[in-house]
């Protein structure tokens, strides 16, 4: 989920402050507002896997060495087109990451030779995998979610008040970590969060590789007849930036090539039990062409509790 137009929460925050679990959002100085500690802190780390953990960043350094993997990701693996601030610090920087929770993937034993391969200098622990976390009660404090630059989501929030959202984006993985661990660590780590906060549904943008939707016809096809979300999760698209999913009749699917051509994530996200958005919106900035994910936690396959843990009751 990338920065709009619509919303730049620069003009609130003059430097970066990093909203940990509760410790507070940066304020026009750089400074703290508190936020009500309703809850104990989450658990530090919330898992770990042999050398590697996963945690919510504790500081501003750990959110730019986040930053600084979601730039190597997103502008130098992928097709991304950084502005002058991008290039200039070599980190994929936008507004929102002040407001945000970061979870981060840390290696405490990393392989010197693979950051020697990339052209990095080393730093332990080394961060290998991140996702960026909006909670709905702060992204209202501050002129919304990132995901209303794209589709209508406001209206989603308000014909289900008084559920509690979480927006996911800026998920990345470096290359050489992208395994059964370290996305396991990835969810789990959501999970705890998601729990903890006690958050009804999870919603983002998920990307395709490209800006053609004609050359993704299969796949967008293939979501918009197998994968809409039903009249009560539905959420379209932006007037303005609509673009129609329906490109192909549905007997002229091929199933497993569809699916073949389907990013992990947002297979990942299917076989949770996400439903998709109406319409699919081109980010050109990202060379990317974006579906809305819509994930009611009810709506999970209870299979995955056996490895995550099972939804808790509600506290309030």
């Amino acid at each position: 989920m990338r920065l709009t137009d619509r919303f730049r929460p620069t003009r609130l925050v003059r430097r970066f402050v990093p909203l940990g679990p509760f410790s507070g959002i940066a304020g026009p100085d750089g400074g703290l507002s508190p936020l009500p500690a309703s809850r104990p802190p989450l658990p530090d780390p919330l898992k770990r896997i042999g050398s590697l953990e996963v945690r919510l960043a504790r500081n501003a350094r750990e959110v730019r060495l986040a930053q600084a993997l979601r730039y190597r990701v997103f502008y130098r693996e992928m097709s991304a087109q950084a502005g002058a601030t991008g290039k200039l610090w070599r980190r994929d920087i936008d507004g929102f990451d002040a407001i945000c929770d970061h979870l981060l993937v840390i290696d405490h034993d990393p392989d010197p030779t693979i950051f020697r391969r990339l052209g990095r200098r080393l730093t332990k622990p080394a961060v290998v995998g991140t996702y960026r976390l909006l909670r709905q009660d702060v992204a209202e404090q501050f002129g919304g979610f990132y995901t209303a630059g794209e589709y209508e989501v406001n209206e989603l929030v308000e014909r289900h008040r008084p559920k509690r959202f979480l927006e996911l984006g800026r998920s990345c993985v470096l290359k050489e970590y992208r395994n059964k661990r370290t996305v396991e660590l990835l969810w789990s780590g959501n999970w705890q969060y998601v729990q903890h906060h006690e958050i009804d549904v999870m919603i983002g943008c998920a990307s395709l590789e490209g800006t053609e939707p004609s050359k993704l016809a299969l796949p967008l096809s293939f979501l918009h007849h197998h994968a809409a979300a039903p009249e009560e999760w539905r959420v379209r698209a932006l007037p303005s930036r609509y673009v129609p999913m329906d490109r192909m009749a549905p007997d002229q699917i091929d199933m497993r090539s569809a699916l073949g051509m389907l990013p992990p994530l947002i297979k990942g996200y299917l076989r949770l039990g996400a439903h998709i958005g109406e319409g699919a919106v081109v980010d050109h900035q990202f060379g990317t062409t974006d579906v809305c994910i819509v994930l009611p936690v009810s709506s999970i396959n209870p299979r995955y509790y056996g490895h995550f843990g099972a939804p808790r009751e509600r506290l309030s």
